[in-house]
C-alpha cells in the first residue's frame, strides 16, 4: 500500500529535561493538528504528561509503568491497533505523535510498526524527532549513551534553550552532533515555538546539504565514543537496483545492530530517485519519487556505524562494483578518535 493511505507517526524522543513535552504541548495547540492521536510513554506510576498534553478534540493515550522501546512494546502495537479501531467507528485522526521516555532507544518502536503485518498496512514513520538541551548537550552526549541512539535515528534534531546558550557552546554541540548523525536536519527552537512542518518529512527526501556536504572540521579527540563512525559514498553512474538491494541485504544481514543508520538518495535509471532509509538491520519501504531535487543527479549513501571498521563497508562496496553497473568515491569518512 502506497503511504499516501497510510497514517503517518512522528516519534518525538530525547533526553529527560530536553522539552519534549514543551514542544508537544505548544504543537498540540495547532488547528493542523487537531486530529492528532498522541502515545505518551511516562516511566513511571504518575502520568504527568498525560495531563499536559491532553485536549478535548484529541486522542492521548497513556502508557506507563515502563518504556516502549523494550519490555512495553506490546503495549504500543495493542494502543496503536485500537486507534484503528477508532478510525472505522469515524472518530478519525490523521496523525499519530508517539512521545518517547527520555531512556528510550526509538530503534525498537520503528520495528514495531515496520514489521508487524496489520500496523504496517495501516501506518508508516514519517519523520523521527530528537529533542537536544543545548545548554547541557555536550554534557548529555557525554554520560548518556541513550542520547546516541535518539540522535542516530533521528531525521531531525530540535536544538532547544538556544536562547540561554553561549553561541560558541551552541557550536560545540551542533558539530558533535553532525558527527555522530551527518545525515540529520538541526532546527533551533526556543521555548518550544516551532513550525508545524517540523513533525513532517522533508519532501520524503534526506537532506543532501547536511548529508553530503563535505566539512574541514576536525574531529574533537575528546569524543563522546570511539565506537560511532560514519563513512559517505557518491556514485558517478546509475546502480543497478537488483544488485544493489542483495549487497545491502547481505551487508545489513552480516552486521545487524551495529549499522545503526543508512541513509541515501540513489539513481537507479528512472525519472527520479529512490530515498533510502534504515535503522540497524530494518530497511523503511523505498520511496520512489517523481523528480529529483533541484540541483541533484547523484546517487548518495551515508552509513553510521558502530564497531564496524568503515574501511571493510568501502572493501565490501569495492568488491561489489562491477554488479552494482556503477564506479564510486569515497565522498566522507568521520573516524571518533
Amino acid at each position: 500500500m502506497n503511504n499516501i493511505y497510510k497514517t503517518p507517526i512522528t516519534v518525538v524522543t530525547g533526553c529527560l529535561g530536553s522539552g519534549k513535552t514543551t514542544l508537544l504541548r505548544k504543537l498540540l495547540k495547532k488547528p493542523e493538528l487537531e486530529k492528532t492521536a498522541v502515545i505518551v510513554n511516562e516511566f513511571g506510576q504518575v502520568g504527568l504528561d498525560h495531563h499536559l498534553l491532553r485536549k478535548t478534540d484529541e486522542t492521548t493515550i497513556l502508557l506507563k509503568g515502563g518504556c516502549i522501546c523494550c519490555n512495553n512494546r506490546e503495549d504500543l502495537e495493542n494502543e496503536l491497533k485500537s486507534l484503528l479501531n477508532l478510525d472505522q467507528k469515524q472518530e478519525k485522526f490523521n496523525r499519530v505523535i508517539i512521545e518517547t521516555t527520555g531512556m528510550a532507544d526509538p530503534a525498537p518502536i520503528l520495528f514495531t510498526v515496520l514489521t508487524n503485518p496489520i500496523l504496517q498496512h495501516h501506518f508508516y514513520i514519517e519523520c523521527v524527532i530528537t529533542t537536544v538541551d543545548a545548554k547541557n548537550g555536550l554534557l548529555h552526549i557525554k554520560n548518556n549513551p541513550e542520547l546516541l541512539k535518539q540522535v542516530t535515528v533521528a531525521d531531525k534534531i530540535i536544538l532547544t534553550k538556544t536562547d540561554i546558550t553561549p553561541p560558541n557552546q551552541k557550536e560545540g554541540v551542533i558539530e558533535q552532533l553532525r558527527i555522530i548523525n551527518p545525515a540529520v536536519d538541526i532546527i533551533e527552537v526556543v521555548n518550544g515555538d516551532a513550525d508545524v512542518g517540523i513533525i513532517e518529512a522533508n519532501s520524503n527526501r534526506p537532506s543532501i546539504d547536511s548529508m553530503f556536504e563535505k566539512k574541514d572540521k576536525k574531529i574533537n579527540k575528546n569524543h563522546y565514543s570511539s565506537d560511532i563512525q560514519s563513512i559517505s559514498f557518491t556514485f558517478n553512474k546509475p546502480l543497478d537496483w537488483t544488485a544493489f538491494g542483495l549487497w545491502l541485504s547481505a551487508l545489513l544481514h552480516a552486521n545487524g545492530e551495529n549499522i545503526m543508520r543508512v541513509k541515501g538518495l540513489l539513481d537507479v535509471g528512472e525519472k527520479g530517485p529512490i530515498v533510502l532509509n534504515g535503522v540497524q538491520h530494518i530497511i523503511h519501504p523505498p520511496d520512489h519519487l517523481n523528480e529529483w531535487p533541484e540541483g541533484e543527479k547523484q546517487s548518495h549513501l551515508i552509513f553510521i556505524l558502530r564497531v564496524i571498521d568503515p574501511d571493510s563497508i568501502y572493501k565490501s562496496l569495492k568488491t561489489f562494483q562491477n554488479f552494482l553497473g556503477s564506479d564510486f568515491e569515497l565522498l566522507e569518512l568521520n573516524k571518533a578518535l
